[in-house]
């Protein structure tokens, strides 16, 4: 998501971190568009949140503080997303910059995370999966 406008609400989900401590957070937030009736389009790549993607329509509730909290997903979309730790360069800014442009050409968007040198990449069903694919499992060639 590149531009956040009145009609985007963020919307919390809770986690729960597995044996070796992932995620690292037991909650993340994501911008959704408000489509009434208790529903939400999910706007962005979520980081650490399973099972959702951008672009899913989601249920929310909200609670006595007015926050939404996701619920049952009502229509999935055909997106998938990918997040891959890098390695080189410690995951600096222009290793994380490298990656997405990389993958950014095979139809894909998304963003990086500082704190763990990480990249999460949204892919579209019309993306180059034969190329995505590729590059998750070999690298690109540089």
């Amino acid at each position: 998501m590149t531009h956040v406008t009145d009609d985007h609400v963020n919307v919390h989900f809770r986690m729960d971190a597995d044996e070796d401590g992932w995620p690292p957070a037991s909650e993340e937030s994501l911008w959704a568009v408000d489509l009434g009736e208790g529903t939400v389009r999910l706007e962005n790549t979520p980081w650490f949140v399973r099972g959702v993607v951008g672009d899913d329509i989601i249920r929310v509730a909200i609670d006595e503080d007015g926050a939404r909290w996701a619920g049952e997903t009502v229509r999935a979309s055909q997106n998938c997303t990918i997040r891959l730790i890098l390695l080189k360069d410690g995951g600096s800014t222009a290793a994380r910059q490298s990656v997405l442009d990389v993958f950014h050409r095979f139809g894909t968007t998304g963003g990086g995370i500082e704190q763990f040198g990480m990249v999460a990449l949204d892919v579209p069903p019309d993306a180059d999966l034969r190329q995505i694919r590729r590059l998750v499992e070999h690298g690109a060639a540089r």
